[in-house]
């Protein structure tokens, strides 16, 4: 009895020591990415006598992260609300739509070419139709990120929550279960998965709608500066936009990552 409790014990240290190794390396392993990609980058810079209006060393850009962060952040922040509500906007609607489609098949195969239509329109073409429409406030930037957010939401969750197994809905039927208890009990905590996965490519791609959409006559926000510094040859205040719209980015997604895994606990646990 000693020997299994010893055994036991030594399984779940183990175990903990594993966990805490895997947590580490997810951590760290970016971070080493990040700065062997700075080092190439100055290398390269000093390796092939690359003029700075083409390329800037890393320590500029730096520099002009320092120098001027007050205008990088008064800039990033209306390309962070226009991400933001074009991420929520297009990600519930195309929830609801998702919705629509598992409930009633004839509106999908009504309605998914359509979508597929929309989608294939590049950004740069939807841009300058929406400012025409909405004007030239932020609402165009907002209506841009939520159109390149929903299509893979919707497929996503439309999937989502079709792919239940036969016999989840075979017990329910059993127990005489109502379409809405279905749906709650079963296709939504289903499709949390295939949700999450979205938002994460979305979260991503909502920065984008917004920055397209600012450069279809915006004044303020990431994309007018990238536009304001590719006109001057200034290119450190360049690839310092780019840095700041890419670490709002990445933050972005961290945090859908992270509502992930408090939400879905069980299913990250299995993955691991």
């Amino acid at each position: 009895m000693a020997d299994a409790f010893a055994a036991d014990a030594e399984g779940e240290a183990r175990f903990r020591q594993r966990r805490r190794y895997l947590a580490w390396r997810r951590r760290l392993l970016p971070i080493v990415a990040v700065v062997a990609l700075l080092y190439a980058w100055s290398e390269s810079i000093e390796l092939f006598d690359i003029k700075p209006f083409i390329a800037p060393s890393p320590q500029a850009v730096a520099a002009v992260l320092y120098d001027r962060f007050g205008i990088l952040m008064a800039n990033l922040l209306p390309t962070a609300i226009e991400s933001i509500l074009g991420f929520a906007l297009g990600n519930l609607a195309a929830v609801v739509v998702a919705t629509v489609f598992v409930w009633r098949k004839t509106v999908e195969e009504a309605m998914f070419p359509v979508a597929v239509m929309i989608n294939s329109i590049p950004v740069v073409a939807k841009a300058p139709i929406l400012v025409l429409l909405l004007g030239n406030g932020m609402e165009p930037k907002i209506a841009v990120a939520a159109i390149i957010c929903f299509f893979p939401t919707l497929v996503n969750m439309t999937r989502g929550l079709r792919d239940v197994r036969p016999e989840q809905l075979e017990l329910m039927r059993i127990l005489s279960a109502r379409q809405s208890e279905v749906f709650l009990r079963i296709r939504v905590p289903n499709a949390l998965p295939y949700l999450f996965s979205a938002l994460k490519i979305a979260a991503s791609t909502a920065v984008i709608g917004a920055i397209v959409g600012e450069w279809i006559g915006s004044t303020q926000g990431i994309g007018a500066l990238i536009l304001q510094a590719t006109f001057n040859f200034d290119s450190p205040l360049l690839y310092a936009t780019i840095v700041v719209g890419s670490v709002f980015s990445a933050l972005f997604f961290g945090v859908i990552s992270l509502v992930e895994r408090r939400m879905l606990r069980w299913h990250t646990a299995h993955k691991e």
